[in-house]
């Protein structure tokens, strides 16, 4: 078949949905894509694709896909709205935020996110444009995504780390200089199904293919745990411990690399003290693994040059998340396993060039000091958390749905939505969720298809393009790339087009500044000496050079991490820091410990024993991201149900067959799923996916779209936040427990 073109780009999305960077071909055929491919010269992805991209035909081309402005009709709720152009949508969108912003402040405006599409550039551009601090992830409990682990990296080495497998590299396995690991540790994600955090899933498969041996930490079966030299099926929120169990042994038995601690780091003795605390016997009874396989495991790891750790969500979302993340970062220093070749190295993004600010220094670069101090005097959390204050430009959710409903200290009045299906996917205890938003005067919602949240509480709603629709750029580590545009989709614009379009009406100097988007982009890659048309002609990407600054190895070594260009590390004492200073400034435990999940056999016995399982969310889907996708027919088909994963030791007392539909409960309320019955969780586990509602039901109140009967977060609670406010959110340790749906209804008569 001939093609009109064929245009290769980046993925991010909207589209796929996930953290993106893969390398893409997409076909065109009378201005439609009508085929996509991944491409085979992307060194990201190598050729491959994910069932997602796979579908973007019928995502991009869904009927029910909002392709122009919306304007509510009626009460909020009723479902009713009305087709507008987009300077009349515009128009009402600044008339209304202008008022908001004259009679409370701009502090009273939330810009909302949820995670995945390039989504943090945009939102942060408009919100400090209009002047309101308070860019928040709203509902997500704790800031459990992310932020726990970049901030205890932060203040353990002064950069990220992230697993190498070789990818910031063109010749990848290849390059004279890499190393595959011989040991690595998944601690808390199943990599293939998704793409974490600007890592793609399958480099530990290739890795694997290498001589790569396994130890994998998770309290379910994988398809890598059937892989494993080592499983450990840990109990859900007890990460901490196993990670200061480890510490322990590599310790006792000297099995760190005593030349790097001797040279790189401080507080080493502090850490031996806390770690002894720690023994593999005391560690065993909290974490459900056997003594022996904890002292194995460490072994492993420790005795394996390279060896790396590659982790996910469930380390933010422990108990004192930021806490535990600190000590698995430990892990990797103590074994000299940071900054070499196949272990854990620090990742900055490439050439310098800012997505979107990562950290409070980037904030700083990007604007100032002193425009991060007046934001500080008003984003919500910044006074109840010094971390909040010191580390992200994020307002705290968890204090921010308080905020909105009490009024006090300020009151919130309107929502900026933009790629979170708040009520359908992250937030903690929805009803509480979707009251606070009911209270507000104004919310805009822009998003490509209707979902809980736009149906509950949209006043307006924009029609965002997909990746295959925009120009946009990623500097996610490595390679920089450049998102093209194939195609145009009725009306509708990238996050980036509406964004700058507002954020130039809210503040003049902007026009000036830039024409276009491209404009933008062009001022956000100076540093890196090219262009978006270059890059562009260049063939889409370009990988940081050797010995530069965003380019991997040892650059402690030659001054390459640090602003006054001295050997060491991004530290306040220019080492790797075990008992970190940071920490102490913001006075939290300047050293890793443990904290008992807040509700468990062990800090709560009555609450368990009225409800015996931990209900663990979040497990990924190779068809899903997060709350999307669940209207797309090829990947529907793939994971048609929302189920639940219970042990048959759980399942057959109860009378539960597998496909049978149940109920979940615990004091906030129930839900229903499907049973799966498998022996691949931990018998005093469940495992429910989070992200589920059905687009093929009604979206009007009191339905929208059926979450109120199979969301998870209607029962896992809210206010569980870490003493740092991030991390903590109590996705994989709510209690509950399963109830057969004939017995209920027999009971109730």
């Amino acid at each position: 078949m001939g093609y009109d073109k064929i245009v290769t780009s980046t993925a991010w999305s909207p589209g796929p949905g996930c953290h993106g960077g893969c390398g893409v071909k997409l076909y065109v055929q009378d201005d439609k894509v009508v085929h996509v491919e991944g491409d085979e010269q992307h060194p990201f992805s190598n050729g491959r694709a994910c069932p997602r991209l796979l579908a973007m035909t019928q995502y991009m081309y869904h009927p029910d896909r909002i392709t122009y402005p919306l304007k509510r009709v009626g009460e909020r709720g009723e479902g009713n709205f009305e087709r507008i152009t987009w300077d009349e949508a515009l128009d009402i969108i600044e008339e209304k935020l202008s008022g908001i912003k004259e009679e409370y402040g701009p502090e009273s405006v939330l810009f909302c996110q949820g995670t995945g599409r390039d989504i943090g550039g945009p939102i942060s551009f408009l919100a400090y444009s209009y002047g309101s601090p308070n860019w928040v992830q709203l509902g997500l409990g704790g800031h459990s995504c992310y932020t726990p682990r970049l901030g205890a990296m932060m203040a353990t080495h002064g950069d990220y780390a992230v697993m190498d497998a070789a990818q910031f590299s063109e010749q990848r396995y290849d390059d004279p200089e890499y190393q595959v690991p011989k040991v690595i540790i998944i601690w808390g994600q199943n990599p293939m199904p998704g793409c974490p955090d600007g890592f793609f899933g399958h480099w530990v498969v290739d890795c694997m293919k290498r001589g790569s041996k396994l130890i994998v930490i998770d309290p379910r079966w994988t398809w890598f745990s059937s892989r494993a030299e080592q499983f450990l099926q840990i109990r859900p929120g007890t990460d901490g411990a196993l990670a200061l169990g480890f510490i322990n042994v590599i310790i006792d038995e000297e099995l760190y690399d005593k030349e790097f601690v001797e040279n790189w780091t401080e507080g080493f003795e502090e850490l031996r003290q806390r770690a002894a605390e720690y023994p593999p016997e005391r560690v065993a009874e909290i974490t459900w693994i056997p003594k022996e396989d904890i002292i194995a495991a460490a072994r492993l790891y420790a005795g394996a040059k390279p060896a790396a750790i590659h982790w996910g969500v469930p380390i933010d979302m422990n108990p004192e998340g930021s806490t535990v993340a600190q000590a698995i970062s430990h892990l990797w220093c103590l074994t000299g396993n940071l900054e070499v070749p196949g272990g854990n190295i620090i990742a900055r993004p490439s050439h310098g060039v800012t997505t979107y600010p990562f950290s409070t220094q980037e904030m700083h670069e990007l604007y100032g000091e002193d425009f991060v101090k007046r934001m500080n005097e008003k984003r919500i959390g910044a006074k109840e958390y010094a971390m909040v204050r010191n580390f992200r430009g994020w307002a705290q959710p968890d204090v921010t749905v308080q905020q909105m409903l009490s009024g006090k200290p300020y009151p919130i009045k309107a929502c900026w939505i933009q790629t979170s299906n708040i009520l359908g996917g992250q937030a903690v205890d929805v009803k509480l969720h979707h009251e606070a938003l009911k209270k507000m005067d104004f919310v805009v919602v822009a998003d490509l298809f209707h979902n809980p949240t736009s149906m509950a509480v949209a006043d307006i709603i924009l029609p965002v393009a997909s990746f295959a629709e925009k120009e946009s750029f990623r500097s996610w580590w490595a390679p920089l790339q450049v998102i093209s545009p194939a195609v145009k989709v009725g009306e509708c614009r990238s996050d980036w087009e509406i964004n700058l379009e507002l954020a130039k009406r809210f503040n003049p100097e902007l026009k000036r500044r830039y024409e276009t988007v491209k404009d933008l982009i062009n001022d956000r890659m100076k540093i890196a000496g090219t262009t978006y048309e270059q890059l562009q002609k260049d063939g889409g990407w370009v990988m940081p050079a050797r010995n530069s600054s965003t380019r991997p190895y040892r650059r402690h070594e030659k001054g390459l991490l640090r602003p006054d260009g001295k050997p060491g590390f991004r530290t306040p004492s220019g080492k790797v820091e075990f008992s970190s200073r940071s920490y102490g400034e913001w006075g939290l435990d300047p050293l890793p410990y443990f904290s008992e999940p807040p509700a468990s056999e062990v800090r709560t016995p009555e609450q368990f024993e009225k409800y015996p399982l931990i209900m663990v969310t979040g497990r990924r889907s190779s068809v899903y991201f997060h709350s999307e996708h669940r209207m797309i027919p090829w990947l529907r088909e793939c994971d048609p149900d929302p189920v639940v994963e219970i042990h048959p030791s759980v399942a057959n007392p109860l009378g539960v067959e597998n496909g049978e539909w149940v109920y979940i409960e615990n004091d906030q309320g129930r839900i229903r799923r499907k049973a799966v019955v498998t022996p691949i969780v931990h018998p005093k586990v469940i495992s429910v996916p989070h992200g589920w509602w059905l687009p093929e039901q009604s979206g009007k109140e009191p339905n929208l779209f059926g979450i109120w009967d199979i969301n998870c977060n209607v029962l896992t609670p809210t206010g569980t936040q870490s003493k740092s406010g991030y991390g903590g959110g109590a996705y994989k340790t709510t209690l509950v427990k399963i109830v057969k749906i004939r017995e209920r209804q027999e009971r109730n008569g």
